[in-house]
């Protein structure tokens, strides 16, 4: 399952890095992605929004027994 939430992930990251952000995966287990938001995605209002609608959302289109992303 990683390596298809990596794969995943790979689609969204120049987006994120476009705005001077990254995103790394820490841990999967259990449907459950956990991720650090690095760079201006660390620190930015938004970030949750990101990680929801952006990351969590495309996760569970893409990768099968994905349930959930939390920021660590």
């Amino acid at each position: 399952m990683k390596e298809l939430v990596e794969a995943a992930i790979n689609k969204i990251r120049p987006m994120l890095q476009k705005d001077g952000g990254d995103v790394e995966i820490v841990d999967v287990s259990e449907g459950i992605v956990k991720v650090r938001l690095k760079g201006a995605c660390s620190g930015c209002p938004m970030s949750q929004m990101t990680l929801k609608n952006g990351i969590e959302k495309l996760l569970k289109q893409e990768v099968p027994g994905v349930e959930s992303v939390v920021s660590v």
